[in-house]
């Protein structure tokens, strides 16, 4: 049987601060608005532009780190998998939504620090200390293996 892969990359900016909530149990949710924009030009060489907004899920220790550190404008790097939801209204009415689930999340010049990289798989994930492999420290090197 063929295997399915549901995955969703975005990379985008925040269009407001993360809407961060508890369930009843008192797991923490943090909902992300994110833009992408594409450019292209038209035939008639006229310039243009649209902006799509993707609704971003964060559940638990994920949501904790949105609330803390990312604010509206922060350009992040967001991977997940695409869901679909349906509920009823308060009027009767049948509601859909789609969202992404996020994973993993990585900050893009943020206030909280750009390349930070937090896994919903790994929750307790500890900063990445890669000072030793600077471009300055690697500079000058002949004898690399290929």
């Amino acid at each position: 049987m063929a295997r399915s892969l549901n995955k969703a990359t975005l990379i985008g900016n925040l269009g407001a601060d993360p809407e961060v909530r508890s369930t009843n149990t008192g797991t923490r949710v943090a909902t992300l608005s994110v833009a992408t924009s594409r450019r292209w030009t038209t035939r008639a060489g006229d310039q243009q532009e649209k902006t799509e907004w993707h609704r971003v899920v964060c559940w638990d220790r994920l949501a904790e780190i949105c609330e803390q550190y990312l604010r509206k404008g922060d350009r992040v790097y967001v991977e997940g998998r695409i869901e679909y939801r349906q509920w009823e209204g308060q009027d009767g009415q049948k509601r859909y939504t789609t969202e992404i689930r996020a994973l993993e999340m990585i900050m893009l010049g943020s206030s909280g620090g750009g390349g930070e990289s937090y896994s919903a798989a790994e929750p307790r994930q500890e900063r990445s200390d890669f000072s030793e492999f600077s471009n300055r420290s690697v500079a000058g090197e002949d004898d690399l293996p290929f």
